[in-house]
C-alpha cells in the first residue's frame, strides 16, 4: 500500500457467492442478525433463521424473500434460555441439514432484573452463553464434516468490563444487569478461543471466530429508559454518528468473520473507530482477561455441567 493511502473498507460487497452453503443464524429476526441473514440470502445461501418468536421469524423471512424472491430461507423456533428448546431446534436442524457451513451465534440480550431460567441459570448468562454453548455442541458434528465451515460468535465491546464470577455465576447474591451482561459477552470470547484450541488439536476443518458490532442501533436496549433509547437512536443523525451505527454497518464484522478468506481460527473482528464504536470491520484485539487459558478451560467445564452437553472435540 502506498504511503498516505487509506486501507480499503470492507463492505457487504466483499461477501463471496454463497450458493450451496447452509447458514444458521440465531436471533435473525431483527438487528444485525437480520441484516446478516439478508446478505447471505441474497448471495444464494440456504439460510435458517433460528429465533425465539416464530411470528417475528416468519415476518423476517417474508421481508428477505420479498427483496430476493429466489432466496432460500426457513425458520426454526429457538429459545436459547431453554435447554429443552435448544435440543428440539438442534434435532430439527440435524434432521433437515446433513451439513452446516456456518453457525452464527448472534442472539443475545440484557435483562434489567434478575431472572432464573427453567434450567436454574441466570437468564442473561443462559441467553448469551449457555444456550449458544449447548446449541453449538449439539450441531458440531454437522460442521465437522463440512470443509471450510465456521462458527462465528458475536461478543461485545462490553466484554472489556467483564469478569467471570465463578463463585456466583448466576448472581444469586446481588444482581447487576451490566455486570451480568459483560460477564456473558466475555464468556463468548473465552468460548471461542477454547473451542478453536480444541478444533485445531483435533485437526478439524472447522474454525471458531468472533465478532462484535460496535455500538449499533438495534433492539438490544429495548428495556432501557426512553432517554437512553433516544440517545442510541440513528434519528439523532450527525449528533451521534461517531457513537452509533446502523444495523447494516453493525452486521459487517459478523459477515467478515464468516466469509473473509483470510480469517483464521481465533480471529476477532469489529469496528476500528473511537472505542471500537463505529466503522468498517477490521481485526481487533480482545481483553487480556479473555485470553486466560485456565479460565477458559474452567468456564468450559462449568458450561458442560450446566448444559449437560459435551463436545466431540
Amino acid at each position: 500500500m502506498a504511503r498516505g493511502t487509506a486501507p480499503r473498507r470492507w463492505t457487504s460487497a466483499d461477501v463471496p457467492d454463497q450458493r450451496g452453503r447452509t447458514v444458521v443464524i440465531t436471533g435473525a429476526n431483527s438487528g444485525i442478525g437480520f441484516e446478516a441473514a439478508r446478505v447471505f440470502a441474497q448471495r444464494g445461501a440456504t439460510v435458517v433463521l433460528a429465533c425465539r418468536n416464530p411470528e417475528r421469524a416468519a415476518d423476517a423471512e417474508r421481508r428477505i424473500t420479498a427483496a430476493a424472491p429466489t432466496a432460500k430461507v426457513t425458520t426454526r423456533q429457538l429459545d436459547l434460555a431453554s435447554l429443552a428448546s435448544v435440543r428440539r431446534a438442534a434435532e430439527s436442524l440435524r434432521a433437515d441439514h446433513p451439513r452446516i457451513d456456518l453457525l452464527i451465534n448472534n442472539a443475545g440480550g440484557i435483562r434489567l432484573r434478575h431472572d432464573i431460567t427453567e434450567d436454574g441459570s441466570e437468564l442473561t448468562l443462559a441467553t448469551n452463553h449457555l444456550g449458544p454453548f449447548a446449541f453449538t455442541g449439539l450441531l458440531l458434528d454437522r460442521l465437522l464434516t463440512t470443509p471450510g465451515s465456521r462458527i462465528v460468535t458475536v461478543s461485545s465491546i462490553g466484554h472489556r468490563q467483564g469478569s467471570i464470577n465463578f463463585a456466583d455465576l448466576h448472581f444469586q447474591r446481588r444482581y447487576h444487569a451490566f455486570a451480568a451482561y459483560f460477564q456473558a459477552k466475555l464468556a463468548n470470547l473465552m468460548f471461542t478461543y477454547e473451542l478453536q484450541r480444541r478444533l485445531a488439536k483435533a485437526g478439524a476443518p472447522t474454525i471458531a471466530v468472533a465478532a462484535h458490532p460496535g455500538n449499533a442501533s438495534t433492539e438490544f436496549g429495548r428495556e432501557f429508559p426512553a432517554p437512553v433509547r433516544l440517545l442510541m437512536s440513528p434519528r439523532l443523525g450527525l449528533l451521534n454518528s461517531w457513537l452509533v451505527q446502523s444495523p447494516r454497518m453493525g452486521a459487517l464484522p459478523t459477515l467478515r468473520a464468516a466469509t473473509d478468506p483470510d480469517a483464521r481460527g481465533g480471529h476477532y473482528y469489529g469496528p476500528p473507530g473511537w472505542a471500537q464504536f463505529t466503522g468498517h470491520p477490521t481485526r481487533v484485539e480482545s481483553s487480556a482477561r479473555s485470553h486466560d487459558a485456565g479460565a477458559q478451560r474452567r468456564l468450559w467445564r462449568e458450561s458442560e455441567q450446566l448444559t449437560e452437553v459435551t463436545y466431540p472435540v
